[in-house]
C-alpha cells in the first residue's frame, strides 16, 4: 500500500476529484510563455509554490499533512505517473495493472495484491495514459486504441482504451530493472543452484545455442541477461528485441529495435520493421553470436538458420510451459513462417541448431526457479532425443507458502562435453554425479571472461 499521510480508501476518488480541480487551476495560472527561459529545477519550484499557494486557499482548507501530500501529489500529476508515482517508486513493484479508475494492482516480489490508488474518474485515467504514450512519441486513440510502448526510462507500457476495453481504460508499467541481477545473486536467492551455473557458464563460453523458455514473468530475459554477462569479450554480438531490455557489457554489441507501423504523435506515418526483418539484416553485421529476445514469429526459421550456419552461441528466449512444449512452439513458428518442411525434417534442423533447453518457472510463492536444464541431443526416428541434466522437484509448501524443493543432478553427463573440451572449455566431471544439489548461498564466478 501506499506509504504517506493516511487517507481513507473510500475517500481515495474524492481527494483525487480535489487534486484535478486545483491542477486545473494551476494549469489556468501558469504563464506558459516564460516556461522555455526557466530551468527544469527552476520551473519545479515554481509550480510546487503555486501548488501550495492553492493547496492553502479558501474554500480548499486542507489540513497541513493532507495539503502536503496534495503538493506532492499534483508534482506528480505534472511531471511523473500521477497516483501511480509512488507504486512505481517502489522498487519491490515490478509490474502495475490498472483495470479502470477503481482497480490499481501490483506485482511485488512475484505476487499480485491491490491497493488503495484510486483515480478520480476514466478521464484522469486517460489523461495519464495519453501523457505517458505521448512520452514514447506514440498516440492513442479510438482510430489505434490498443498501444505497446517504451517509455525513455525502459518502462514498458501497454495501454488499451474503449471502444475495446469495454470496462474503461486499461493500462499495464512493466518496469525496467535499475539493475541487471548477476548469475551470483540468482544463485543467493536459489534460483538455481551454483553447479547448475557452472555448467551454464561453460556452455555460454563454449558456443552451445541455448533456449530460454519458460511463461510471463518468469524470469527468462532476466536469465539471459545473466548468461550474456560471460560471452567473452572479443566477440561481436547482436541482440534483437521487440523493445530493447537486455544490457550486456561487452565493448561490442549491436542493439536492434522492432518497430511497430504506427501512427506518432505528431501525425506521420511509421513503417514496420519486423523481428524477421531485423533478424534477415543483421546477418550482414557480421556477428559472431546473435541474441534474440523473446522468439514469437517467423523469426525463429532466421535464428535456427544462423544457429546452423556459424554463428554458435546463439541464444533465445520462448513462452512456453515446459521444454517439450517449447520445440512444438518452434516447429508451430517454423510452420507459420511458411517454410514447407515435413515434420520429420523440421524436427532434425531444430535438434542440430538447438543445444541446451532451460526452463524457468514462476512458482505459486512467486519465487522463480530453473526447474530443468535439459540437452537437446538430435533426432531420431522423427523423435526428439532429450536428456534432463538437471532437475527442480517440488515436495509441497511450508506454513509460510513457500515451495519446498530441491535442485538434482540427474547423473546424465552431456554429449556435448567432448566439443567444450575441444574449445579449452573445462567442466568438472562432479557435476554430474547423481545427487542432491545444495541450493547455495554462497557462489565465487571462476575463470576468467576474456
Amino acid at each position: 500500500m501506499i506509504a504517506g499521510p493516511r487517507i481513507r480508501i473510500d475517500d481515495r476518488k474524492s481527494f483525487q476529484r480535489l487534486k484535478t480541480t486545483l491542477h486545473r487551476r494551476i494549469v489556468d495560472a501558469i504563464d506558459l510563455s516564460q516556461a522555455p527561459v526557466l530551468a527544469e529545477n527552476e520551473l519545479r519550484d515554481q509550480l510546487r509554490a503555486l501548488a501550495a499557494h492553492v493547496c492553502s486557499r479558501e474554500p480548499v482548507n486542507l489540513p497541513s499533512e493532507v495539503r502536503e501530500t496534495m503538493v506532492r501529489e499534483i508534482m506528480d500529476e505534472i511531471y511523473g505517473y500521477g497516483p501511480l508515482e509512488p507504486l512505481l517508486a517502489d522498487p519491490a513493484v515490478t509490474d502495475v495493472l490498472v483495470n479502470g479508475p477503481d482497480s490499481v494492482r501490483v506485482e511485488r516480489n512475484g505476487l499480485l495484491e491491490g491497493t488503495d490508488v484510486r483515480f478520480a474518474d476514466e478521464a484522469h485515467l486517460l489523461r495519464l495514459i495519453h501523457r505517458l504514450i505521448g512520452k514514447a512519441g506514440r498516440r492513442i486513440d479510438e482510430r489505434s486504441p490498443l498501444i505497446d510502448a517504451q517509455l525513455p526510462d525502459g518502462s514498458r507500457v501497454t495501454a488499451i482504451i474503449p471502444p475495446l476495453a469495454v470496462r474503461g481504460p486499461t493500462l499495464s508499467v512493466r518496469r525496467r530493472p535499475s539493475s541487471v541481477l548477476q548469475l551470483e545473486e540468482l544463485v543467493q536467492r536459489g534460483t538455481l543452484a551454483e553447479e547448475m551455473a557452472h555448467f551454464l557458464i561453460a556452455a555460454v563460453r563454449g558456443r552451445l545455442n541455448i533456449l530460454i523458455s519458460g511463461g510471463s514473468g518468469s524470469g527468462k530475459t532476466t536469465l539471459l541477461n545473466a548468461l550474456g554477462r560471460f560471452i567473452p569479450q572479443n566477440q561481436r554480438i547482436v541482440t534483437i528485441e521487440d523493445a530493447a531490455e537486455l544490457r550486456l557489457e561487452q565493448p561490442d554489441v549491436v542493439s536492434l529495435e522492432a518497430q511497430s507501423a504506427a501512427v506518432t504523435e505528431g501525425g506521420a506515418g511509421r513503417g514496420e520493421l519486423t523481428l524477421r526483418d531485423l533478424l534477415k539484416n543483421s546477418l550482414r553485421l557480421r556477428p559472431d553470436r546473435i541474441i534474440l529476445g523473446d522468439a514469437r514469429g517467423g523469426e525463429v526459421l532466421e535464428l535456427l538458420q544462423a544457429m546452423n550456419t556459424g554463428h554458435d552461441g546463439s541464444m533465445s528466449t520462448l513462452h512456453a510451459n515446459d521444454t517439450r512444449d517449447a520445440l512444438d512452439r518452434i516447429e508451430l513458428l517454423v510452420a507459420m513462417s511458411g517454410a514447407e518442411l515435413p515434420l520429420p525434417a523440421a524436427r532434425e534442423y531444430i535438434a542440430s541448431a538447438v543445444q541446451i533447453l532451460i526452463h524457468v518457472a514462476r512458482l505459486a510463492s512467486g519465487e522463480r526457479k530453473v526447474v530443468r536444464i535439459s540437452e537437446l541431443r538430435g533426432s531420431a526416428g522423427g523423435q526428439y532425443q532429450i536428456e534432463d541434466l538437471f532437475v527442480y522437484r517440488m515436495a509441497g509448501c511450508d506454513e509460510s507458502g513457500r515451495i519446498l524443493g530441491t535442485f538434482y543432478s540427474t547423473g546424465t553427463e552431456p554429449a556435448s562435453l567432448m566439443r567444450l573440451a575441444a574449445l579449452g572449455v573445462e567442466v568438472p566431471g562432479e557435476l554430474f554425479v547423481p545427487r542432491e544439489l545444495n541450493g547455495g548461498v554462497q557462489y565465487a564466478e571462476k575463470g576468467n571472461r576474456s
